[in-house]
């Protein structure tokens, strides 16, 4: 089997996988026999500073068999003193790095992590990379050592590199769904679920479906339309690049399917609409469902739980307008939207901003937004 094919086998189960967490474990087998490990690590966590250490999906395989026993080992023994953490939290997004390359000379002589669990792990060897993850999350893959213990490649690293898009955006589609808790749900039970917009589309990117939450979006016209049965963008530049990526998720004359994501402008008061566009498997459809060739999840930031401003109020001491604010801002509106939305200024809505951060003991608008969402949003994973 040539790399290509091996690629695309690849792309095919990470689809089934972004679906059904059950599918993962195939997946990072099917990356073991193309690029040659022994396995590889998967994890996605918090953001940048040592207090954000939220793990909300961590999947270490090998050959396609999880192994739950190192990953309870791991972060209950080794990730509290693992001297790499930080620094591999400030590495440039989608910068290929061997993992020894995380420890200075002298940790790589007395580390416990380095010189006992990497080792026993069968992942000293290997190289690490950072991918920037949904709402300002990280993800953390990493392969393990080499098979034929002769080091890395350059088809083997090729291979990786090309992976990596494609294993942030499985990260990115499966946030979506364990937020709207539909993970592993069937198609037509998707439907049903009132927490996202589902879109169904045929191979020709027909609506075939669409359930209550995206027929209401569609209705309004504010962002997506459904123009003669098809899915457009209501702005000419967003619908040039919604085709763009349905024409990927449904390739003309079999072509590789792939999945993406976007967002779509809507009123100046609304905050964007995110859409994640992927390819569905016949093995994943039913008689109900065979006419489906690709699914389009339509995220509304707004209509997430929403936060109560006097709850932000009573839990940091912020007055009412700042409580407004905050959870305007956490709802991913920006200055000028809130200020249009509540009748002040700019500047006054900025002074209202530098407050809430000093309250909140914030230092950049990405941590506010986990800050204010953690309180209504739903465990991302069960490890």
């Amino acid at each position: 089997m040539g790399a290509q094919e091996r690629f695309e086998r690849i792309l095919g189960s990470l689809h089934e996988a972004a679906l059904d967490d059950a599918h993962w474990p195939a997946t990072a087998g099917l990356i073991d026999e193309a690029i040659g490990s022994k396995g590889n690590l998967l994890a996605s966590y918090g953001g940048r500073s040592p207090e954000d250490s939220k793990v909300f999906f961590a999947r270490f395989c090998y050959r396609g068999e999880r192994n739950k026993k190192f990953e309870r080992e791991y972060y209950d023994v080794y990730h509290p003193i693992d001297e790499r953490v930080l620094r591999f939290r400030q590495l440039p997004d989608s910068r290929l790095i061997d993992v020894a390359e995380l420890y200075t000379e002298q940790e790589r002589k007395t580390s416990l992590v380095f010189n006992k669990a990497l080792p026993a792990a069968e992942v000293q060897n290997g190289p690490i990379v950072r991918l920037d993850g949904p709402n300002g999350s990280n993800i953390g893959w990493h392969i393990a050592d080499p098979i034929d213990g002769d080091g890395w490649s350059s088809s083997q690293i090729e291979m990786i590199e090309r992976l990596l898009p494609h294993i942030r955006q499985f990260v990115r589609v499966r946030h979506a769904l364990v937020n709207a808790q539909a993970l592993g749900t069937s198609l037509t039970d998707l439907l049903d679920n009132g927490r996202i917009g589902v879109v169904q589309l045929d191979q020709r990117g027909r609506i075939v479906v669409a359930n209550r939450s995206a027929r209401d979006i569609l209705r309004k016209g504010d962002g997506l339309t459904d123009r003669d049965g098809l899915l457009r963008a209501s702005l000419p530049a967003d619908d040039v690049a919604l085709q763009e990526l349905l024409s990927r998720a449904l390739p003309l004359f079999g072509g590789q399917a792939s999945s993406g994501s976007m967002t779509v402008k809507r009123s100046v008061v609304s905050p964007r609409l995110v859409l994640h566009a992927f390819p569905v498997s016949d093995e994943r459809t039913d008689m109900l469902t065979s006419t489906i060739a690709a699914l389009v999840l339509v995220v509304d930031p707004a209509s997430r739980g929403r936060i109560d401003p006097a709850l932000l109020k009573d839990l940091f001491g912020l007055t009412p307008a700042e409580s407004q604010v905050a959870v305007m801002l956490a709802e991913g509106r920006t200055i000028s939207q809130i200020a249009a939305a509540t009748g002040r200024s700019d500047g006054t809505i900025r002074w209202h901003v530098k407050h809430i951060f000093s309250k909140l003991g914030v230092s950049r608008q990405v941590e506010l937004v986990q800050l204010v969402m953690s309180l209504a949003d739903p465990p991302l994973a069960q490890q």
